[in-house]
């Protein structure tokens, strides 16, 4: 009998990865929400490296890092909702663009934790991220990163466009919109109208209150 447990933090972006997944594929499994203040000795043993969430264990064996996990959760389940095209191009590809989400999707944070030129310059690099998702992920000729079914790509990119959304509520600038963006937006808007995803989307108005606070700790803080 399979036994999976998922130790993350809500609503962490990368925990949402995995959550992702997980209810794509119809894995049952124990969710642990973990206080990144105090962390567990449990988190601790199971990612004694990082020391950070989202671990996923399964059967007792910790696996850490959110796309090492959804690699793994495709090998281990992969005729569930496989996350990956058959053809190794299109493999390649869509793992490529779960790379550039990841290395590139960090600069959504600097942007909400920085001000003046260092803001600055993390929104041109947001809008740079965006642009590139824009005209070279094939989103004009596919429903999906993948093809028609969502896939380890989207789960990737749309970590970051949720989030993203949140960040731009909170310091009142947009970036992500329709008429500069139309297909990585029609892209986000199809994904989230997939049952799976709808119903396993944090609330954007929760995360924005949630954030406003952050911000305006980060922001006291500084000034001090």
């Amino acid at each position: 009998m399979e036994n999976v447990k998922l130790f993350g933090t809500l609503p962490s972006p990368f925990s949402y990865r995995v959550i992702w997944v997980l209810e794509l594929k119809g894995i049952k499994y124990d969710y642990i929400e973990e206080d990144l203040a105090n962390k567990s000795s449990l988190l601790l043993q199971y990612n004694p490296v990082h020391k950070k969430i989202p671990v996923l264990v399964h059967n007792e064996k910790p696996i850490c890092e959110s796309l090492v996990i959804l690699e793994y959760v495709e090998e281990i389940w992969p005729h569930q909702h496989p996350l990956l095209p058959k053809e190794p191009y299109e493999r390649a590809m869509v793992r490529f663009w779960a790379k550039f989400a990841d290395e590139k999707g960090i600069v959504i944070w600097i942007l909400f934790r920085t001000t003046g030129e260092d803001q600055a310059k993390a929104k041109k690099e947001c809008f740079n991220m965006l642009e590139t998702l824009e005209e070279h992920g094939n989103l004009g000729t596919n429903t999906f990163f993948g093809g028609e079914n969502v896939g380890l790509a989207d789960l990737a990119v749309a970590s970051v466009i949720h989030w993203l959304e949140v960040i731009e509520q909170v310091l009142e600038i947009k970036l992500f919109e329709g008429t500069t963006f139309p297909s990585l937006y029609n892209w986000f808007n199809n994904l989230k109208d997939v049952p799976i995803i709808k119903s396993n989307i944090p609330d954007q108005h929760q995360m924005f209150l949630s954030f406003k606070k952050q911000r305006e700790t980060l922001m006291d803080s500084t000034a001090t």
